[in-house]
């Protein structure tokens, strides 16, 4: 059996930190290889793009989760001890309780609560000059979450805490001080968080609420989990809904850059929505590659996995490849209206089975917010999009465009036809 190829140029290693969500596809095509070896300080890693390459990646009897993500990614992002690094049967279990505090009811609430949140921000907003979404959106999201989620919020301590959760996946892979600033965040962010949990244990949780689910939820062994564990759970609900502020932040790009689209929302097309949504999660990036570690050496394809050796799947590359997607560099909001997304090829939030595997448990989540953040920007907010750089900047992570996309003239409407016309939107009222 042949062993993976390597790509042992020093410019792969330049070319990852310069374009995070390019790296893994671009060197596959200069390797020739789906699957490649680069080598980092102190270790070997395991590139992997493709369909076949995702579906290899998530088969749990080739592949473990503990141990995989960098102690810089662990330290910020996911916290210790949380799902994302557990396999079999512990993360089937404590997989289950996510599941069940994220059913469709639950959701649902949420994005009534977030809603409501929206139409009292953007009174505030009509008062301002301009307003950058992006940071509007973490705010917002929040109160939201936070409510819904029965953890009680100070009005003192909302930028406090807006600040400490946007840390964790803003800042996570940075490097220097803003890498640092996301340590500390995560340190006063699990310090907050195992409180609210010890204090819902004493009965200061609301009944039936995302808190109380956390802090009761029993171990396989019918033990609770330490408080500390179970505060990282919980901000493994906060933080992720707070993230979705880069995906709603593109979703005013698109709708900026696809005025069509906007027109046809705006009017009331519900079908496209949905579908405009998944374009949107598809197109843009979110965050590069997820992370494993072979559990036991084996072969496929004629190529040789060493046990332990840590592996990256290519988020970002599966979702752009040529050979799964039509025109895959063309945004299309109609992408998704006949079509149902494939589990290794649509993979913005990762592959696989959500149910069993390592697939986000909050996709569904995600997608809703978006799904209800597209219809109030199209049908309840009238804004204009001054001149700015609306460039994606894809070295920081997560890539977002470079102003945050800022609008101005703010006002609540009932149709959100406030934009100035580009070329082709004035055609088509002309039309209409």
């Amino acid at each position: 059996m042949a062993s993976i190829p390597r790509d042992s140029t020093l410019k792969s290693l330049r070319h990852a930190s310069n374009d995070p969500y390019g790296f893994i596809s671009a060197r596959a095509r200069a390797v020739g290889s789906d699957i490649f070896e680069i080598k980092v300080p102190f270790q070997r890693v395991v590139c992997m793009t493709g369909a076949q390459a995702c579906k290899l990646f998530y088969d749990p009897e080739r592949f473990i989760r503990e141990g995989a993500a960098p102690g810089r990614i662990q330290k910020t992002l996911f916290g210790q001890g949380g799902v994302q690094g557990l396999d079999d049967d512990a993360h089937r279990h404590r997989k289950q309780m996510f599941l069940t505090l994220l059913d469709a009811p639950r959701i649902a609430a949420l994005v009534e609560e977030t809603e409501r949140c929206w139409h009292r921000q953007a009174e505030i907003w009509k008062s301002q000059d301009s307003v950058t979404l992006y940071d509007g959106w973490q705010g917002l999201l929040t109160r939201a979450v936070c409510a819904w989620a029965g953890v009680t919020l100070p009005q003192d301590e909302i930028e406090q805490r807006t600040r400490e959760l946007t840390a964790l996946f803003d800042s996570a892979g940075a490097v220097g001080p803003k890498h640092w600033w996301a340590r500390l965040a995560r340190k006063k962010a699990d310090a907050w968080a195992a409180r609210i949990i010890e204090d819902a244990r004493r009965g200061g949780a609301p009944a039936g609420s995302i808190v109380e689910g956390i802090a009761q939820h029993r171990q396989a062994d019918g033990g609770l989990l330490p408080a500390r564990i179970a505060g990282v759970e919980l901000l493994n609900i906060l933080r992720p809904t707070v993230a979705v502020s880069v995906y709603l932040t593109f979703v005013a790009l698109a709708l900026y850059d696809h005025p069509r689209c906007r027109l046809r929302i705006a009017a009331g097309d519900d079908e496209l929505v949905g579908s405009f949504v998944q374009e949107v999660r598809r197109f843009y990036p979110f965050f590069p590659a997820v992370g494993a570690r072979v559990r036991e050496t084996f072969e496929w394809n004629g190529l040789t996995f060493p046990r332990g050796r840590r592996v990256l799947l290519d988020l970002y590359g599966v979702q752009h490849d040529p050979r799964f997607w039509q025109s895959p560099e063309q945004f299309q909001g109609e992408r998704f209206l006949d079509v149902d997304p494939d589990a290794c090829s649509f993979i913005p939030q990762g592959g696989g089975d959500a149910q069993t595997g390592h697939r986000c448990a909050g996709e569904q989540l995600t997608i809703e917010l978006m799904k209800a953040g597209t219809r109030l920007l199209c049908r309840n907010l009238s804004y204009e999009v001054p001149e700015q750089d609306l460039g994606i900047d894809y070295s920081r992570l997560p890539a977002l465009p470079r102003s945050g996309f800022r609008i101005r003239r703010v006002r609540p409407s009932a149709t959100g036809m406030g934009m100035p016309p580009r070329k082709d939107e004035a055609i088509l009222r002309r039309i209409a």
